[in-house]
């Protein structure tokens, strides 16, 4: 997709960053140029990510860290800073999610799932300010999903969290942008993962049945998401800001109750 290392001397982290979705990110901002900062809660997801960035011939620091809790948030930060002199990327990944009807869902697991994705994302952001603003530049991106604007039954505690992501996304991008600053999201559609499978297809052909539902008759390719996340983190997408774009696709338009083969 892209013909130069478009983030040569650019230093990215991004949460949950040792598997799935964050470590295709890790390897494609590698790829480009990128020193990257992984962080999540497990070290023994991050040093193989880490391990194969740097067979590849990249960078790359494993910062295990609890995006809940502010100190270690601060800390992956600092640590960033004195490995590295910068930070210019910041991708908040890290996510919580099972399903459940709200009318079973416990205090604890409402706020098991807003804690990592609402209130972690906001402590990374926060972190990331002072060195951005310092160097009067930065990138931050914010990973949510399609039902953030919409609705996602027996997932409401996911949902009111992304939803508040995208209202994040927003107000921060007037409020930095003085700073030159930009915050963006992506809204993926089903890009399957290992963990996102085994918690959230539970029930027998809920897989198909999910598919049958996608225009383009596929699933995302994780190769997908990441190039289109590189973009919007990259000075190609300078002017754009506070915007929240979706790869799902089409299925956001496709009615549930449509079947190609009654047509």
């Amino acid at each position: 997709m892209f013909k130069d290392p478009i983030f040569r001397d650019r230093v990215a982290i991004i949460t949950g960053g040792g598997t799935g979705l964050g470590r295709a990110f890790a390897l494609r901002f590698s790829e480009l140029g990128a020193r990257v900062v992984l962080a999540s809660r497990s070290a023994d997801h991050l040093e193989p990510a880490c391990a194969e960035i740097r067979g590849r011939g990249g960078e790359a620091l494993a910062a295990p860290t609890d995006v809940r809790v502010p100190e270690q948030v601060e800390n992956m930060v600092r640590r960033t800073l004195d490995q590295y002199g910068r930070l210019d990327i910041l991708i908040n990944n890290a996510a919580g999610n099972f399903l459940c009807p709200a009318e079973k869902l416990s205090y604890n697991g409402w706020r098991s799932v807003i804690d990592i994705v609402l209130n972690g994302a906001f402590n990374c952001t926060r972190a990331a300010l002072e060195p951005m603003k310092k160097q009067n530049y930065g990138r931050i991106l914010n990973i949510l999903a399609t039902y953030a604007s919409g609705a996602s039954p027996g997932t409401v505690h996911s949902c009111a969290a992304k939803a508040g992501v995208l209202a994040m996304t927003r107000t921060l991008a007037v409020e930095w942008a003085r700073y030159n600053i930009h915050v963006n999201a992506v809204a993926p559609g089903s890009f399957p993962t290992e963990g996102a499978s085994s918690r959230l297809m539970l029930a027998p052909g809920a897989a198909e049945r999910a598919l049958r539902r996608i225009p383009v008759g596929r699933v995302g390719r994780h190769e997908e998401l990441a190039n289109l996340v590189a973009y919007l983190c990259s000075d190609y997408a300078d002017y754009i800001n506070g915007e929240s774009v979706t790869i799902d696709g089409g299925v956001s338009w496709n009615h549930p109750s449509f079947e190609w083969e009654n047509v």
